[in-house]
């Protein structure tokens, strides 16, 4: 007869990529900046862009729909036409993650946007889940 299911499952446990394993939590950067005039210049954007794994100008875009306001992204920094709380701001990059990139199914942000026809939809690389998303990316 062949291995017992507990030799069986300890050689699949050894198989497992590390990084499936590692239940770091995922963390996006809170925003650092300032308020100048009536404008709010946050200068960590950059770093941000590259935790979320997003182009710079699909978060642009989310962020000046939701805090209602014009921003322009000009040598690394961000500039939102209006001031704006850190604390608004963080809300908006946390909706727009657990929107556009955090899978639905396992919770990891190893996702990429896939267009099918005329719709979008968040495909998790770790665990192969899809999920519509709304609107136009």
């Amino acid at each position: 007869m062949g291995a017992s299911y507990e030799e069986m499952l300890k050689r699949g446990r050894e198989k497992i990529p590390e990084k499936v394993l590692n239940k770091e939590r995922y963390e996006i950067p809170k925003v650092r900046g300032h308020i100048q005039g009536n404008k709010t210049i946050i200068s960590n954007f950059s770093q941000i862009i590259d935790i979320l794994g997003r182009e710079l100008e699909q978060v642009l875009k989310y962020l000046q729909k939701e805090l209602a306001t014009p921003a322009e992204y000009k040598n690394g920094l961000l500039i939102l036409g209006r001031k704006v709380s850190a604390s608004a701001i963080n809300s908006k990059i946390e909706s727009y993650a657990k929107e556009f990139v955090i899978c639905k199914e396992c919770g990891k942000p190893e996702t990429k946007i896939v267009k099918e026809g005329d719709f979008y939809f968040l495909r998790c690389l770790a665990c192969g889940a899809k999920h519509s998303v709304r609107g136009k990316i």
